[in-house]
C-alpha cells in the first residue's frame, strides 16, 4: 500500500510540475487551446485532415494561435493576411530559422543548412556572391547549348554528308566549340 501511494504522489507531482511549467511559458504565446500534460494538442486534433483541424481552431482563437505537439509549443499562422504581415511586414523578427536538435547533437550547426541568424546572413550573401561570379543569375549553359545544337542541325541539313554514322565522329569536336561555329 505505501507504494501504491509514492507512486500516485510522484505522478501528481510530475503532473502538476508540468502544467507549472507550461503555464510560465504561456505568457508570450499566442491564445489557444489548452493542451493535455506531456501529449499536447495532439487528441484535439484530426491527424487525418490536419488542415481542416487548424481551420477550426482559427476561427475559434484568431488567425495566430498557440498548438501544443507534445510537450513543444507551435505558432500557427493561418490565413493569406497573418502570413503576409508576419513575412513581409514584420520580417526582420521572424527573419529566423529553427533549431535543428540532431544536426546540434552531431556538432553540424555551421554551414548554409545548419546555420542562423547572422551567421547564416553571411554565409548566404557570400554563396550568393561567388555563384554570380561563376555565373548564375546570367545567360545560361543550357541556353547556349539550345542556341548550338539549333545551329548545328541546320548545318547537318545543309550538307549531305552525315547519310551515314561514320562521318558523325569527324564532325563531333566542332561541337565543343561554342565561338567558332563549326569551322
Amino acid at each position: 500500500m505505501d507504494l501504491a501511494v509514492v507512486l500516485v504522489l510522484c505522478l501528481s507531482c510530475l503532473l502538476l510540475l508540468s502544467l507549472w511549467k507550461q503555464s510560465s511559458g504561456k505568457g508570450k504565446l499566442p491564445p489557444g487551446p489548452t493542451p493535455l500534460p506531456i501529449l499536447g494538442n495532439i487528441l484535439q486534433l484530426d491527424v487525418k485532415n490536419i488542415s481542416k483541424s487548424l481551420t477550426n481552431l482559427s476561427k475559434v482563437y484568431g488567425p495566430v494561435f498557440t498548438v501544443y505537439f507534445g510537450m513543444k509549443p507551435i505558432v500557427v499562422l493561418h490565413g493569406y493576411e497573418a502570413v503576409k504581415e508576419a513575412l513581409i511586414d514584420l520580417g526582420e523578427e521572424f527573419s529566423g530559422r529553427g533549431m535543428f536538435p540532431l544536426a546540434e547533437r552531431a556538432n553540424i550547426v555551421n554551414g548554409i543548412l545548419f546555420s542562423n541568424g547572422k551567421t547564416w546572413k553571411e554565409i548566404r550573401r557570400f554563396s550568393l556572391m561567388t555563384l554570380r561570379n561563376f555565373g548564375m543569375g546570367k545567360r545560361s549553359i543550357e541556353d547556349r547549348v539550345q542556341e548550338e545544337a539549333c545551329c548545328l542541325v541546320e548545318e547537318l541539313r545543309k550538307t549531305n554528308e552525315f547519310d551515314s554514322v561514320f562521318g558523325l565522329p569527324n564532325f563531333a569536336p566542332s561541337l565543343l566549340d561554342f565561338d567558332n561555329k563549326f569551322v
